[in-house]
């Protein structure tokens, strides 16, 4: 045998060794229990609960709260009239309840409409057509990576499986841009 033949099949015996252990430790230590981190953005009118026990956890997170502010007002009147066929009394009592968004506007008839916050036609069609667009490009992208990458990826040893994967999320993420690209040129977006 060739000494470089001899050295070859060495270094290539070490990396399957190495690889192995690896993998083998990997597997022995992945089924530890993790607990999730959470890091919930706090504001001013922010407010979340958690609830957590042996099954599981729950999470309740509001990112504007409250939304809406009241005001109640409570009006109570009462008048003695003295006319000309004799004393008389009325009593009038009003009760009024205001809600408020944040920035100070009156929800009437069941909220303010800011003109500004709208959608015109025109951005919701763009919208639309980048949502096809990408849709497209996705499923061209997918399938284009799965008959020319993936097959040739798969044939590595031992993480084969992982990387034809990863092609295909790759092919799909770029035919998606492609396709909001493609879209936004010939829908004038």
């Amino acid at each position: 045998m060739k000494p470089y033949l001899k050295w070859t099949a060495i270094v290539v015996g070490s990396i399957i060794t190495v690889s192995h252990i690896g993998i083998l430790g990997h597997v022995m230590t992945a089924r530890r229990l993790q607990h999730p981190i959470v890091n919930l953005p706090e504001g001013d009118y922010s407010s979340y609960r958690i609830v957590a026990g042996p099954d599981g956890y729950e999470i309740e997170y509001r990112a504007n709260d409250p939304k809406v502010l009241t005001s109640e007002r409570h009006h109570q009147s009462g008048s003695t009239r003295q006319g000309i066929f004799g004393g008389g009394s009325s009593s009038r009592t009003e009760h009024r309840v205001d809600e408020y968004t944040m920035d100070g506007a009156r929800n009437i008839d069941g909220g303010a409409l800011v003109e500004e916050g709208k959608l015109g036609a025109e951005n919701v069609e763009c919208i639309v057509a980048d949502a096809g667009a990408r849709s497209q490009g996705a499923m061209a992208g997918t399938a284009i990576s799965a008959g020319v990458i993936v097959p040739a990826v798969s044939t590595i040893p031992y993480v084969g499986w992982l990387a034809s994967g990863w092609a295909l999320l790759l092919g799909e993420n770029i035919g998606s841009e492609a396709g909001s690209m493609v879209g936004g040129i010939f829908n004038d977006c």
